[in-house]
């Protein structure tokens, strides 16, 4: 009796061993460890590789990065240039910049002497000079000068009290210059030399003085204040309108 029970202990123990063994052996077939077989140096150089591979990665994104703030600096720089230029152009052509190029200087003087006239020499019209202008700008003339004052879009000629004014400037009796800029200042002159212009001036008693054409004049700036009427600052909307 005691032995059959040692043996049924004994075989109880053993099965439940077997089946412990079979459970564990069961359970690493189902989930196999997967181990790293890479050696350490292999470990090194795959990490060396990866960490390359990041630096230039990086060194590109700050590379297009930079581009990106290059070409916006490079924008705005180039609207800054347009609108530098575009203002300059404009002053040119509205005369607020000092002009030079190749031309002719015009001098206005009394045709006879007052004492030989026996009174003063009169004001030259601006009849006159307004006649003279529109020649001149018939002509294809770029700039002109009357008496140190520059003509512009929006000069004015015109007499007060028998005196005559061009912009807000008296213009003297005599002996006053009209300087023209010129892109063929010797056919201009050559077309003054024919011109009724010189019968106008003698006249009213003045003598127009052509002189032989210069490669180098200069007229002033016009510095007044121009005025600007009928126009409206446009008033910001939507895009196409």
């Amino acid at each position: 009796m005691y032995k059959l029970d040692k043996r049924k202990f004994s075989f109880t123990i053993i099965t439940v061993i077997v089946g412990l063994m079979i459970a564990i052996q069961f359970q690493t077939v189902k989930q196999p460890i997967i181990r790293d077989t890479r050696d350490t140096w292999q470990l090194r150089s795959d990490l060396n590789r990866e960490q390359e591979v990041q630096s230039q990665i990086i060194q590109e994104i700050r590379k297009y990065d930079k581009m990106l703030q290059e070409y916006s600096r490079e924008r705005e720089e180039s609207k800054e240039n347009i609108v530098r230029e575009t203002l300059v152009e404009l002053k040119k052509e509205a005369g607020l910049t000092e002009m030079n190029g190749p031309g002719i200087k015009m001098t206005v003087k009394p045709l006879f002497d007052e004492e030989l006239l026996g009174n003063a020499q009169e004001n030259i019209s601006a009849d006159l000079l307004r006649r003279f202008v529109n020649e001149l700008n018939s002509y294809g003339v770029e700039e002109i000068s009357i008496a140190n004052q520059r003509v512009v879009s929006n000069t004015v000629i015109r007499e007060i009290n028998g005196r005559t004014k061009v912009n807000n400037a008296w213009i003297p009796n005599a002996n006053f210059e009209i300087i023209v800029i010129t892109s063929d200042p010797t056919k201009l002159y050559n077309r003054l030399q024919v011109s009724r212009a010189m019968d106008e001036f003698a006249i009213e008693n003045l003598l127009l003085e052509v002189s032989t054409p210069i490669n180098q004049v200069t007229v002033p700036a016009y510095d007044e204040q121009i005025r600007v009427k009928f126009m409206e600052p446009v008033k910001a909307g939507k895009e196409g309108n």
